[in-house]
């Protein structure tokens, strides 16, 4: 049975563990399970609970309120860029903001936010549906809302 479908455990990959194992750690030989391990031995490997000091954990400071932005961050994520969709290859390099495109970026993709010019504060805050798209109006050419679930 291949759950992978690859059909070569070679081609299938390895993803290593976030953690190392405890290969490494007390009681893996036959001698310290036997033995045993002192409890002085035990607390030094404890690992302490946080203690909520630490701040909320958003954004980079300890009592923020969530990510910073600023006029050097954008709010908007710019999404895949494609070039035209009959195919052809313009004479200049040209391509189309498509969106998200179902959210299934890489991570250099999910970093790239667009930022509005100075002076145009609330132009980029929300993206604008893009033609043929869940939001747009293909009768007018322009948006419409999406639906509400």
């Amino acid at each position: 049975m291949d759950p992978s479908g690859t059909g070569d455990p070679l081609d299938e990959g390895y993803a290593p563990p976030d953690r190392p194992w405890v290969v490494e750690g007390l009681g893996t030989t036959a001698n310290e399970r036997h033995t045993g391990e002192s409890l002085e031995t035990r607390l030094t490997r404890e690992v302490p609970e946080p203690d909520g000091s630490l701040g909320d954990g958003v954004g980079d400071l300890v009592d923020g309120d969530g990510e910073p932005w600023d006029d050097e961050v954008g709010v908007a994520r710019a999404g895949r860029l494609t070039q035209q969709a009959d195919g052809t290859v313009p004479a200049t390099l040209t391509a189309s903001d498509v969106g998200i495109d179902g959210a299934a970026a890489s991570a250099e993709e999910a970093a790239m936010h667009v930022i509005p010019e100075p002076g145009d504060d609330d132009a980029l805050l929300e993206p604008s549906p893009v033609p043929g798209t869940p939001g747009s109006d293909p009768a007018t050419g322009g948006t419409t809302a999406p639906p509400s679930p």
